[in-house]
């Protein structure tokens, strides 16, 4: 009887079934742009799936899709515009999910500044804390109103790019997100106006994806994933304040007046269908990069991204 007591004692404390474990490298701190991958880890989402995924903000932005191309991370938020330049370099990745399927970047000014169409940019100086993509956005957006980066004053100023533009240092600034730095500067006193690159000449493209490396990825763990991420953003979609609740619960720091401001204005922005792929997207921004001549010919869409629930 001592024997049946123990053994049944056992198969009470041992799990059904081991979780799989995956590495998530973030593109950044946390913060709502990330908030269908907190909510679906505070809700067991990640959990129903078989998935223990370890979240993990970088100390170096730059670096998640180069650590999962060279193994050291299971999957990775990265964006769309960066996957073309890193394919283009060579780097093994591709994407297997969207996570924002909307651009965030913006041509940021102030409300009440001298500038009110981009043609008035003409002689002034704007800044930019990310050579590359954002000039050749910059460039499209300034072309539609007859200016070219020539005619403009390019000022690095790092990663203060609304500080730079309260204090009067630029005139605009290239790489706001307009979920953040527009709430920002209205918390601080000082309205901001938004550009918007996909009304003003670049192609819609998805802000941040998910990439993994194409040679090393396990495909049905990134499928169960997504599965969880998915479910996340309906809940979101259907409770956003309960979401919210849920989302500023995660970390004392996430409790403040910007994220609960940010949130609002992300949630309508996240992929609803995050494994689907729009290949018009990628073959018409591939497209674009070649043109503004920062990529050498172009990649079909099979080298940039996959659709995992087509396959």
């Amino acid at each position: 009887m001592k024997y049946l007591i123990t053994a049944a004692a056992l198969c009470v404390a041992t799990p059904a079934f081991a979780q799989d474990k995956m590495t998530l490298l973030l593109d950044w701190f946390i913060n709502p742009d990330h908030g269908p991958i907190i909510v679906a880890e505070e809700l067991g989402y990640f959990a129903d799936q078989g998935l223990e995924v370890e979240i993990i903000p970088p100390a170096d932005p730059s670096a998640p899709p180069k650590l999962v191309a060279a193994g050291q991370g299971d999957i990775a938020v990265s964006y769309q515009p960066s996957q073309h330049l890193h394919v283009a370099e060579g780097l093994p990745l591709i994407r297997v999910g969207t996570l924002v399927a909307t651009p965030l970047n913006c041509l940021l000014v102030l409300k009440d500044g001298p500038i009110k169409e981009i043609s008035q940019l003409k002689g002034g100086t704007i800044g930019f804390s990310v050579a590359g993509v954002e000039e050749a956005v910059l460039s499209a957006m300034l072309g539609r109103h007859g200016v070219t980066l020539d005619d403009v004053e390019m000022v690095n100023v790092n990663f203060s790019l609304s500080p730079s533009l309260m204090s009067g240092q630029v005139d605009a600034v290239i790489g706001a997100y307009r979920n953040f730095e527009l709430n920002q500067m209205e918390i601080e006193g000082v309205e901001g106006r938004c550009f918007y690159v996909e009304e003003e000449g670049v192609p819609t493209y998805d802000e941040l994806i998910y990439v993994a490396n194409p040679d090393r990825m396990d495909t049905d763990q990134i499928r169960r994933f997504l599965r969880a991420t998915e479910l996340a953003t309906q809940y979101i979609v259907n409770n956003p304040q309960a979401s919210w609740e849920l989302f500023k619960g995660y970390a004392p720091e996430l409790d403040d007046e910007l994220n609960a401001k940010a949130w609002v204005d992300t949630l309508p922005r996240f992929a609803l269908r995050p494994e689907a792929l729009d290949e018009g997207r990628y073959t018409r921004f591939e497209a674009f990069l070649a043109e503004s001549g920062l990529v050498e010919g172009t990649r079909p869409v099979s080298a940039l991204a996959v659709d995992l629930g087509a396959e």
